[in-house]
């Protein structure tokens, strides 16, 4: 019974040692994954946000940006449009990171599901945004 409120007691003692260690990559990053986390970096996007407006767990993001593996081919498209770029672009690791123009994260998502309104619809949306953005203006000024 001793021995194991002991191994328990030192338990918790490392536990709380390794959560205040900073977390620090001990091998160098495959290019694979350097691509896709500069890319990522350059969104302005956590790894959590990321994964979540691709609809993947968190760790998966993590992994990749690990790994030199790219991510499935199904999860390729969505990745490419997130972040603003071509598939072709994703997996190139040689070509310069070049943005597409427009939102990036929750914005450019949501422009999306307002372009698939009706146009009538898109209108709407487009004149409250305006009225909210020249009233921030006026605030600011």
């Amino acid at each position: 019974m001793h021995a194991l409120a002991a191994l328990t007691a030192g338990h918790t003692q490392n536990d709380a040692h390794n959560a205040a260690m900073p977390c620090t990559l001990t091998k160098t990053r495959p290019h694979q994954g350097t691509r896709l986390a500069e890319l990522r970096q350059a969104a302005h996007l956590s790894q959590a946000t990321l994964a979540r407006l691709i609809g993947e767990p968190q760790q998966n993001v993590a992994y990749w940006e690990q790994s030199d593996k790219p991510p499935r081919s199904d999860v390729l498209p969505k990745l490419a449009r997130i972040l603003g770029v071509s598939v072709e672009q994703l997996l190139d690791v040689k070509a310069p990171i070049v943005r597409r123009n427009g939102p990036v994260g929750k914005v450019r998502k949501l422009f999306e599901e307002v372009s698939e309104l009706p146009r009538r619809q898109q209108e709407k949306v487009v004149e409250f945004i305006s009225a909210l953005v020249e009233q921030y203006r006026r605030q600011v000024s």
